[in-house]
Formats: C-alpha cells, sequence, structure tokens
C-alpha cells in the first residue's frame, strides 16, 4: 500500500515513528519540529467543548474555557432532527478552532442496552439506525470546518460499572446489527476522520486491539480511512493496537508506549510496514486539520448566537407526555405556583468528561419566567438535592400548591443519580421528590411535571398529575425553552429516543445487567428497548418514539414501491405544528428471527393548521438486510415484508406490504432450536440456548479470587493483599461521601473501575507496565516479590 507521506516517515527513525502513536499529555499528540509535525489537539466535546485552559486532565477537575452547553445528545436525539444535528455540529466546530482543538471527542452512540447505564444522557439512542443517522448529522457539521469528529464508544460499549475491565460477550448478529449498525452510518455517511475504540473487551478481545473491529469491519467493510484513538487509559498492549488497527494511544504515556511498540518491532511481533501504514493514517489527519486551527487564530465566536441555538435545539428536544385535559399550553394570567430545586439550580447538564463551563450564563427558570403573562403566586423549593424528605420544605410546597389554580413542579434526576464511571441502580427519581410530588397530588389535582434527566425513571405518580413534560438536560438555554413550550409559544414536536418501561423489572436486559463478574452476556439479543416491547406486547409507560403535540396529524394514502414508501400527513388541528413519522419494517419468518417491527427511516414534516403534504421516505441499503453468520454478510431473505408507518413504535397508523426478491431464500436459523428468540421471550435463556446464539462456548466469567493485570480496582476488595483492601475500603467511603453531597468524584470513579494496568496508561509513565505488574503480584499476597520486582521495575524504566 502507497503511503502518502512516504518520504517523510522514510526519514524518521523507529523511536521517533513509535513516539507518535501515543499522546504528548492528556490532550495533544506528539509535535516533531524537524519534521515539520504539529501537535493535533483533542478535546471532549459531544454536547460543549471543554478544552481545558491549564494542565488537562481526563476528568474535568481542572476548568475549562467557556463554550456554549448544547442540550445533550439524548436530548437532542428526541428531535429527530438530522439539519439540527448538523447545525451543532457546525456550532461546535467554530468554537472548536477558536480555541485551536483539531479533534472534538464525539458524538457518543452507544446504544441504551439498559436504562440504567449511567452515561445514557450522552448517548442518542436505543436504535441503531436513529443513532446513526443523528451521530452522522454531527459528524458532517463538525468536518465542515476543516477539523475531525471522532465517534465514539467502539463497541458494545453499555455499562459504566468495571467498564475498563469488562468482557462484552455478544453473538455476532447481535453485534453487527445492533451495536455497530450506527457506528457504520456514522462512517459511511458521515465520513469521520477518527473513531474512539471502547474499554471493554469484546467477545474476549480488547476493543482497542480488536483486528475483527479494527480492520475488518472498520476498515475492510466501511472503507473507514481515519485514525483509531483509544479511549483514556483503554489502551491494554498498545504494539498489538497498532498490528491490528489502532493509532493513537491516549492519554500521553511518556516513553511507556514507544518501547511497547520498539520492542514489539524488533521481535518481529509488528511489521514496521504496519506501523509505517498506521503513521501515514495518523499523519493525514493532523495535517488535514492544522489549517483550519491556524487560519482560526485570534477568531471568536458568536455567543449570543449560539446561545439561540442552543435555545433552538432544546425547544425541538423536549418532549409533551401528558396533557390531560389539554392543561398545556397554560393560559396568560394563569395563577401558577413553581416548586421544586431544579427550578432554581438547574439541571441542564450531565456530569463527567463531557462537562461544559458555559460560555454564558445558564438558564433559571426562576429567573425567566417573570417574562411570561403567567401569574406566579410564589415560590417553594419542596426539597433538597439527594437529601430525604424534608418535612418543613414539603409543608411550605404543599401550602402553597393549595393557593394556585396549577403547580408546576420541576424535579428529576439529581447529579449523583448518573454520571460517568456510575451505573444508575434504580428508575426511581429520588425519595423526596417522590414523596413531595404525592403530597401535591392530595390538594392540587393540576399538578404539572416538568422533569430534567438524561434517560428514563419509571413514574409510579403518572395517573395523579395531569402533566408531563420532559426536558431531558437542556443545556444553557433550556429554561427559556421550556417556558416557550409550556406557554404555547412553541409547539412542542419532541419524540423519545427510548422506550420508558412501566418497572425497571420489564426491561429485556434485567436479568443480564450489568455483568456480574468479568462477563457481561447479551442474552436478550437483539431484543434491545422497542423491539422486545413491542414484539411481546408488553405494556410501556411510553414507546419509543413518542411524543404529544398542542396539534392533531392525520396519516392517509400510503403508496409503497420497489425504492420507497410515500403518505400524506396532514394538521387537523389549529396552530401549526411538526410531526415526525416513522418508518417500520417486519417481516414473518420461520427461518430468521426478529422483531415484529424494527425503524428503517424518519420525516420531520411541519404544517399549518390545516395543511397537507405528500411526504416520502425512501428505502436504503439497511431496510431489509439481516445479518448472515453463514456467509459472515449481509443478506435480505426472500419474502414478503411489512410496511409501516407510525406516530411512535406501538401506534401503526399505516399498513401495506411489499414482496421483496432477496439475495437468499431462509435465514437457516431452526425455529425449534431457539424458540425464545423467535416469540421474543428471552428474559430467562439458558447456557445452552444462549450457547446455540453465540456459535461456541460461553466464556467462563467467574472470579477465581486472583487479581489479574485487567482487574478492576474495586475487586481488590477481594484479593489477598491488605493494602490492595485498604485501598478498596478508601475509595468506597470516598464514593459514599460524594453520594451524601450529592455530586459524583469523577476521580474516585475513575480509580474504582480502572484495572491495575491502568496506571501504567493513565500516570505518564510514573508507573510503567512491569511496575504494574509488580503491583499485581502484591494484590495477591506476595508481597516480599512483589516489592522486590517494584524497585527492579522502577529503575530499569523500560
Amino acid at each position: 500500500m502507497s503511503l502518502k507521506y512516504e518520504k517523510l516517515i522514510r526519514k524518521m527513525t523507529l523511536a521517533e515513528k513509535a513516539i507518535m502513536m501515543s499522546g504528548k499529555n492528556t490532550w495533544e499528540t506528539v509535535d516533531l519540529e524537524k519534521y515539520g509535525i504539529p501537535s493535533m489537539v483533542m478535546s471532549d466535546g459531544p454536547h460543549g467543548l471543554r478544552r481545558q485552559a491549564g494542565a488537562g486532565d481526563h476528568l474535568g477537575l481542572n476548568a475549562s474555557l467557556p463554550a456554549t452547553c448544547f442540550p445533550t445528545a439524548a436530548g437532542v436525539a428526541n428531535s429527530w432532527d438530522e439539519a439540527l444535528g448538523e447545525e451543532i455540529g457546525e456550532a461546535l466546530a467554530e468554537e472548536a478552532v477558536t480555541m485551536g482543538v483539531n479533534v472534538i471527542l464525539g458524538p457518543g452512540l452507544n446504544i441504551k442496552r439498559s436504562p440504567l447505564c449511567g452515561r445514557n444522557f450522552e448517548y442518542f439512542s436505543e436504535d441503531p439506525y436513529h443513532a446513526g443517522k443523528m451521530a452522522a448529522a454531527y459528524v458532517r457539521g463538525i468536518q465542515s470546518k476543516g477539523i475531525a469528529a471522532c465517534p465514539k464508544h467502539f463497541a458494545a460499549n453499555s455499562q459504566e460499572l468495571r467498564r475498563m475491565a469488562n468482557d462484552s460477550v455478544v453473538d455476532e448478529r447481535t453485534f453487527r446489527e445492533i451495536y455497530t449498525t450506527g457506528f457504520e452510518i456514522a462512517i459511511k455517511e458521515g465520513k469521520s476522520k477518527s473513531i474512539m475504540s471502547s474499554y471493554n473487551e469484546v467477545n474476549g478481545v480488547y476493543a482497542n486491539e480488536n483486528s475483527h473491529m479494527l480492520q475488518e469491519i472498520l476498515v475492510d467493510e466501511w472503507g473507514f480511512d481515519g485514525f483509531v484513538v483509544s479511549d483514556w487509559g483503554g489502551s491494554n498492549d498498545h504494539a498489538l493496537g497498532v498490528k491490528n488497527g489502532s493509532h493513537l494511544e491516549m492519554p500521553g504515556t511518556g516513553k511507556s508506549g514507544m518501547y511497547d511498540i520498539i520492542h514489539a518491532v524488533e521481535n518481529g511481533d509488528l511489521d514496521e510496514a504496519v506501523l509505517d501504514q498506521r503513521l501515514d493514517e495518523l499523519l493525514n489527519v493532523i495535517f488535514s486539520t492544522h489549517q483550519a486551527t491556524e487560519d482560526a487564530k485570534g477568531k471568536t465566536f458568536d455567543v449570543e448566537a449560539h446561545h439561540n441555538l442552543a435555545r433552538k435545539a432544546a425547544e425541538e428536544s423536549i418532549v409533551l407526555l401528558k396533557n390531560e385535559d389539554q392543561i398545556l399550553p397554560l393560559k396568560p394570567g394563569t395563577k401558577v405556583a413553581v416548586i421544586g430545586d431544579f427550578a432554581k439550580t438547574p439541571r441542564y447538564q450531565g456530569a463527567g468528561s463531557s462537562l461544559v463551563n458555559p460560555a454564558k450564563q445558564p438558564e433559571v427558570i426562576l429567573d425567566v419566567i417573570g417574562s411570561t403573562d403567567l401569574d406566579v403566586v410564589a415560590y417553594e423549593q419542596g426539597y433538597i438535592r439527594n437529601r430525604k424528605p424534608n418535612q418543613k420544605l414539603t409543608k411550605a410546597a404543599v401550602e402553597l400548591a393549595k393557593k394556585a389554580d396549577i403547580v408546576l413542579f420541576f424535579g428529576g434526576l439529581d447529579e449523583i443519580s448518573e454520571s460517568e464511571g456510575l451505573d444508575r441502580t434504580h428508575m426511581s427519581m429520588p425519595a423526596a421528590q417522590e414523596t413531595l410530588l404525592n403530597e401535591l397530588t392530595t390538594v392540587n389535582k393540576n399538578i404539572i411535571v416538568v422533569l430534567s434527566a438524561g434517560s428514563a425513571i419509571e413514574m409510579p405518580w403518572y395517573p395523579y398529575v395531569k402533566g408531563i413534560v420532559h426536558g431531558y438536560l437542556g443545556g444553557q438555554a433550556g429554561a427559556s425553552a421550556m417556558l416557550n413550550i409550556l406557554t404555547g409559544k412553541v409547539n412542542p414536536s419532541g419524540k423519545l429516543n427510548e422506550t420508558y418501561p412501566i418497572h425497571y423489572e420489564d426491561t429485556p436486559a434485567y436479568a443480564y445487567y450489568p455483568s456480574k463478574e468479568r462477563s457481561s452476556e447479551y442474552r436478550e439479543s437483539l431484543y434491545v428497548g422497542y423491539r422486545y416491547y413491542t414484539t411481546v406486547g408488553k405494556s410501556t409507560r411510553f414507546p419509543f418514539g413518542y411524543g404529544l403535540s398542542y396539534t392533531t396529524f392525520e396519516y392517509k394514502d400510503l403508496k409503497i414501491d420497489t425504492e420507497g414508501v410515500t403518505f400524506t400527513i396532514k394538521n387537523t388541528g389549529n396552530v401549526s405544528g411538526t410531526e415526525i413519522a416513522q418508518l417500520y419494517v417486519g417481516k414473518s419468518s420461520e427461518t430468521v428471527f426478529r422483531p415484529v417491527r424494527e425503524l428503517k427511516g424518519f420525516v420531520r414534516v411541519e404544517l399549518q393548521p390545516g395543511e397537507e403534504k405528500e411526504v416520502r421516505i425512501g428505502f436504503d441499503d439497511k431496510t431489509f438486510r439481516f445479518y448472515d453468520t453463514r456467509t459472515d454478510s449481509w443478506e435480505i431473505e426472500s419474502g414478503t415484508y411489512q410496511i409501516m408507518i407510525g406516530e411512535n413504535a406501538q401506534q401503526m397508523v399505516l399498513e401495506g406490504a411489499l414482496d421483496v426478491k432477496g439475495t437468499v431464500e431462509n435465514g437457516g436459523y431452526k425455529k425449534e432450536e431457539l424458540p425464545e428468540y423467535f416469540s421474543g421471550k428471552i428474559k430467562d435463556i439458558s447456557d445452552e440456548k444462549f450457547r446455540i446464539l453465540y456459535g461456541k462456548e460461553i466464556p467462563d466469567g467467574s472470579w477465581s479470587g486472583e487479581i489479574r493485570m485487567n482487574d478492576a480496582v474495586c475487586q481488590l476488595y477481594y484479593g489477598k493483599g491488605i493494602l490492595g483492601k485498604l485501598l478498596c475500603a478508601a475509595l468506597k467511603l470516598l464514593l459514599k461521601i460524594s453520594d451524601w453531597k450529592g455530586k459524583p468524584n469523577l476521580n474516585v470513579l475513575f480509580n474504582y473501575n480502572m484495572p491495575i494496568r491502568g496506571y501504567a496508561k493513565m500516570t505518564g509513565d510514573v508507573v510503567t507496565m512491569k511496575m504494574a505488574e509488580a503491583l499485581t503480584e502484591m494484590a495477591n499476597g506476595h508481597r516480599i516479590k512483589g516489592t522486590v520486582h517494584l524497585i527492579k521495575a522502577a529503575i530499569n524504566r523500560e
């Protein structure tokens, strides 16, 4: 393979080439002035830039430069608006280049396998097609300004607990159809210049050194020609990663990463020609993104314009979930009581590596509600974040509720409820909020719940309130956006990116999530989210794709041809509105198990009162395909397909059929062998049935009691070394303290989930891999031998 920068690479020594494959520090790549190679700067930025001003750290403990805080991905996904995603991407890039950032580490598009994943607020959807389309839009927007986007985390990264010491055990068909399709769309349609590998193993091989993922799928199938960067600290065997398709190990590991590659080349484990190819691919992005930041030096971005865009994004992302007796929109002069801590101290973004320092003061409901024509009686806090019910605050809120026509209750999930590094343990709102809501509904029947949260919650109080409006995490302009919705200045159009179950126990992965020990077994297979609920007929609180409007819509005149579907939507109400129509496809088959329907397209349609439009949703290469493990390729089963247009995943309004001549006549599965997968009743899959689906022996994920290099620090408590037990106990105490404070301690969480070898990847060469091996010996009770090896490793830095 010819190299674009072959002449330059030929001049470089092996050591120079090797050192380029690890970071210079937390956020920058190595620059080599004598070759004219500049440093490339990366920054977190799924919903706003986190460009640190001083010393960089992955956890966001140090201050970052002001940037616009847009709604998180979980919010913007509710808009189903690819044009909006592209517009946000452009704005992110405009800010990035003014800060000297070449690569924005985002968007995040992991599948919401379970509502409990602590990072769901950063991810788009439970559906791969939906997630992929939104991600591709962000990528196009970001890269339109000459820099690189970096979709993450590739792939099957579904839990935060022991996220760096976890093996995702998933059959190939599920892996391809559910967990990589979104990335495929982001790469093929967005033309992303980089991608971030995930922390976890996939079927026993770390994602960052997995040749099946990084070479066979990413490059050979999808035509990816950018660079792969490890998640921070996610590189296990750096030389093996480079050999199998990874490029950049982050953050900087001093010279240890360099030595890993040099030794691998010298030992014959890594062909230097492969190293040259990886370096060439990395240099291509470094040079191609450098000019954009050079041209932007001294420039600034329009803070006000971006704030307005953040408001627009929030407005499109808000979902009206309940509107009994048409209590919304609020009429002018309505006497409202404002109750809830979130009205005074908003929750507008998530926690962790994505934390943004807002360029403009985040809006607060109490500050902006005065600009409306509502008659605000008073405000009461009602509850304290992350505390037990407070009798005094509850009483004051209840007394206020008696004086108002309508109560606006502001609540949701607090900061400690969902965060990077920490999975939720339940789907409830904090107890103090639920207790207060129960009290309020006894004295005022006109309660409107305004939610702020990055993921699904249980709503036992649903029958007792008249209105529910979900703003997700709405960014710095979320308050005015929410009031525009509540007062009818803007008609809500958002539709849910995820299913809201009635109880957490209803979720398909309930029995399998999170992983009990080393292995996370994806026994539910394809039946994630709505794919499960619609197939088995399970009731939900709100289905995927659900959202109400202040107007009504009528669907009619479905026409189906071999290229797509055409139908008409009419606004039958008296206000203008936007409808999101969804295309679902299904097929009955005796040889391929499938969900009853799967999303294959969508369109946003804006309509004035009484207006109707004919709309078109085209078919594409993903409409009828399934992944055939017999041929290790995508195939289409011949037969009759059900073509459905829905308002959401549960409510189909137009249906038809299409005969399709496929590439195979049958799917090869035996219904008698896998009856649960054909019926969708997958909540208690036996080892035997999962083994058949998996196609090989299920790996033993049990923990023997011996600490290994890739075991998480939190497991040291069960090891034989006293130091490990003390460290674990200290971390657990610190986690309890942060829980009591209501603010996640990111440093503690990162260490709690990090494997021992992570200390060799996150300390800038202070701890080498040999030193980490010695620490592992000590954790297993070999204190003297481990100490001797630790001293030797500290002396011999290689």
